[in-house]
């Protein structure tokens, strides 16, 4: 992911179950663009799981969300 940092593209964290996606972007990754001077509000994190969010499991949905966000 670092080395993809500055590409201009979404990144987005995918795995099975418990296999250690927050761990690595809520903590370490994160941690590491705090360090590098980037803004809170450019760090965005949203978890799939809940059921506010089900609807950004379609990539459409997600897509718009965004583009919202990022306009």
């Amino acid at each position: 992911m670092i080395d993809h940092r500055d590409n201009r593209r979404i990144k987005v964290i995918i795995g099975i179950r418990r296999c250690g996606k927050s761990v690595l972007f809520l903590d370490i990754f994160s941690n590491y663009l705090r360090e590098s001077c980037v803004k809170e509000d450019q760090i965005i994190t949203m978890r799939l799981d809940e059921l506010s969010n089900t609807r950004y499991r379609n990539p459409m949905e997600l897509d718009k969300v965004l583009h919202q966000w990022f306009m």
